[in-house]
């Protein structure tokens, strides 16, 4: 399949992986994790990623991305007081 024919049916909704090579496939710089949680924590998650229209999976990697950048700026911050040495 030329690439022009992929991308307009692609575009137009169409189910493309039969052209697809998957064999190789991989997610470049990502690490496969396993996490336990309980069942309330599940129930919740699952109620707000509904409520906001993605996956649970989706929720758990934004809400997760958002406090681990919260805590490089206030790690950064705390590191350019030391540097500067006032607040």
């Amino acid at each position: 399949m030329k690439a022009e024919k992929f991308d307009r049916d692609f575009d137009q909704g169409k189910d493309v992986s039969a052209a697809l090579d998957l064999s190789k496939a991989r997610r470049p710089n990502q690490k496969r994790v396993n996490v336990d949680f309980p069942n309330w924590m599940v129930d919740m998650l699952d109620k707000e990623a509904v409520r906001l229209g993605v996956t649970r999976q989706s929720i758990i990697k934004i809400w997760l991305a958002e406090r681990l950048e919260q805590l490089a700026s206030f790690q950064s911050m705390q590191s350019d007081e030391k540097k500067t040495g006032h607040r």
